[in-house]
């Protein structure tokens, strides 16, 4: 897997106040900020072309969108956007990973230790397989 995801978990009323506070303060930083500077940028070089007007807010956001629309349509690598959810590694996979990563760094404590659980939740799904597999031939044989 070549990018890791992080899970962002919202928790009531409070979370969704919080991620609603997050959210414009993102778009006021990243869009009607850009936006009224190009607005005043736009309106202090008007005077100097003839027959040009001034422009507001709401222009200056259409500007500053339209240069980014352009940036993206002309730019040499392509943006790719995907929105589906990612596959899970098999175990496999996951025991390969680890054994590169044991192999990788050996003395690192944290990763030691996180080898350790991953080791210890292995041997707990083995032997919850096991107990649950003798579970089963003890059910049947006593129905017989």
């Amino acid at each position: 897997m070549k990018h890791s995801m992080n899970v962002i978990e919202i928790r009531g009323i409070r979370g969704m106040i919080m991620a609603g506070c997050a959210l414009c303060c993102l778009a006021v930083g990243f869009i009607v900020f850009p936006g009224w500077i190009l607005m005043h940028v736009w309106n202090y070089l008007s005077p100097f072309a003839v027959n040009i007007p001034s422009i507001g807010i709401i222009q200056g956001v259409l500007l500053w969108a339209i240069i980014i629309a352009g940036y993206l349509a002309f730019r040499k690598n392509p943006l790719i956007v995907c929105v589906k959810s990612p596959k899970g590694l098999s175990e496999e996979e996951l025991k390969s990973v680890f054994a590169d990563l044991k192999e990788s760094r050996k003395d690192d404590l944290i990763l030691k230790s996180m080898l350790k659980a991953r080791e210890t939740e292995l041997k707990l799904k083995s032997d919850e397989l096991k107990s649950s597999e003798s579970e089963d031939t003890a059910t049947t044989n006593q129905k017989e």
